[in-house]
């Protein structure tokens, strides 16, 4: 009888001894998981097994490197188990397997933790400490916590190369990632573009399409019926938004050409408001509908914007645009466009070539430039700006409304929208190469290959860039003189 033999026979023996005993005496689990493993290293089952595979079929196997800069979780511990499962099915089927587990170490993660243990609230507090000694914690924490989930992983009983774990922030793994993104330069699909991205005011960065996936909570915002006064008209027009703080960036309004709009005299307001049929019922007080229009008849009007006062907003001709996608589900069926607080907005801006203001900086403050509201974050902006709609006769009425809003998916901010140049990798070429690759896999379960293909389908660029400061550096060197970029690769 073997040693491997010899040692599940004890085990079934324990159990067996355990059960018709007595109901009082219980098997010790904890105790048999340790004899096993025990045995395991006793014996080298592990390195023997790999050696008597050595020679025969690969089975290629890459470990999704684990984020190390926290014990592991129950959902890791779940995903390692499957992943072991796997391994050690192929391997007694034969086949030479590859060990490699995996440690993500840079980035935004493993920042917010360091930023936690040291008591900071936002960048201003890493550069005030420093950034050579703030990246040196943030190694520091990644070696603990990888030796903790390596301890973690091998008492869970994974079987893995231990001893030759990657890690994310080696001069390796660096070159290799160098290497791939002189490719895509190579192939045209890097470029340095000047968008409105999700932006975190906290941990002062963009976000990426993938980081702000699923990354939502229902949040109460005060929403705000606002009004624009029409120029050389004897009506104005009502604007619905649940982010006040942008109205001090409009530069149109959108309605729908094919919608059914209303001129309403409302209580209290000497000229009539229009607002779309349907938005009606948001009217208060005393009504009167004077008289029913298409959307297209606002199309082309010119009006006075919230804040004419501010110095941003000096020059500009503010008009009536027409966009399909607005509906009356929602507001009152007309939107305010803000190029630089929005995707959407600034998309339909590029097609009526509408200026771009941004008006925060990277802490979610308004720059100078804007008056009253000036140093102001905007996330406390709201009271101030129903005051000074107020004063000008521009505040119809607010109300709570609770909605699912974006927030910063490692340390829960509420997410702003804002105008910054970052770098991207172009996804329209390599999208069709992608979802065919993903065509080829077999997904288990088979759904969520379909939500792969899905996402594959509606993604955008890839946003690679991040104003922080424990990162994979980026080797783009662009031209001061004539723009040419260069790309370092290894």
């Amino acid at each position: 009888m073997t040693a491997f033999q010899t040692f599940i026979l004890n085990q079934n023996l324990k159990l067996k001894g355990s059960v018709y005993m007595s109901n009082e005496t219980k098997p010790d689990f904890v105790k048999m998981e340790h004899e096993v493993l025990d045995f395991w290293e006793e014996h080298q089952c592990f390195e023997k097994l790999r050696e008597k595979n050595r020679a025969n079929q690969r089975f290629r196997f890459l470990d999704g490197p684990i984020t190390a800069n926290n014990p592991m979780g129950i959902h890791h511990a779940w995903g390692r188990s499957i992943k072991d499962t796997v391994l050690r099915y192929k391997a007694m089927n034969g086949y030479s397997c590859h060990y490699r587990n995996g440690f993500d170490t840079q980035g935004l993660w493993v920042e917010v933790e360091v930023e936690k243990e040291l008591g900071f609230r936002d960048k201003k507090d890493i550069e005030a400490y420093g950034m050579e000694k703030f990246t040196r914690k943030c190694v520091d924490r990644i070696k603990h916590y990888s030796g903790v989930i390596t301890a973690q992983s091998k008492r869970l009983g994974q079987w893995m190369d231990w001893g030759n774990s990657y890690f994310t922030h080696t001069d390796e793994n660096i070159s290799a990632i160098w290497h791939f993104l002189k490719i895509c330069h190579e192939n045209g699909w890097i470029v340095k573009s000047h968008r409105p991205m999700p932006w975190c005011p906290r941990c002062g960065t963009s976000l990426s399409e993938h980081e702000m996936s699923g990354s939502h909570k229902d949040v109460t915002h005060t929403a705000v019926f606002a009004i624009a006064p029409v120029r050389n008209a004897d009506f104005d027009i009502l604007v619905w938004t649940t982010t006040p703080w942008t109205l001090s960036s409009n530069v149109a309004l959108a309605v729908n050409p094919e919608l059914d709009y209303a001129l309403v005299r409302c209580a209290g307001f000497k000229r009539p408001l229009v607002m779309a049929k349907a938005a009606i019922k948001h009217a208060e007080g005393e009504k009167q509908v004077l008289r029913l229009l298409k959307g297209n008849e606002l199309v082309g009007l010119e009006y006075e914007t919230f804040f004419p006062e501010l110095p941003v907003q000096s020059g500009l001709r503010h008009t009536v645009i027409p966009w399909d996608d607005v509906d009356a589900n929602e507001g009152c069926g007309v939107v305010h466009i803000a190029p630089g607080c929005g995707a959407e907005d600034y998309e339909l801006g590029k097609s009526f070539s509408l200026e771009e203001i941004c008006p925060i900086d990277e802490s979610g403050a308004f720059l100078d430039e804007y008056g009253f509201l000036s140093g102001l974050p905007a996330a406390q902006a709201a009271p101030i700006v129903f005051d000074n709609l107020q004063k000008q006769g521009k505040l119809y009425k607010t109300h709570e409304y609770t909605h699912s809003y974006p927030v910063c998916w490692r340390c829960k901010t509420e997410v702003l929208f804002r105008l910054v140049r970052e770098w991207y990798i172009k996804t329209a070429n390599i999208r069709p190469k992608l979802i065919r690759a993903a065509g080829t896999v077999k997904w288990e379960p088979a759904f969520i290959g379909k939500r792969m293909t899905d996402w594959l389908q509606n993604m955008g660029d890839w946003n690679i860039s991040r104003k922080r400061f424990y990162g994979l550096p980026l080797p783009f060197y662009p031209c001061e003189n004539c723009g040419k970029l260069t790309v370092i690769g290894s």
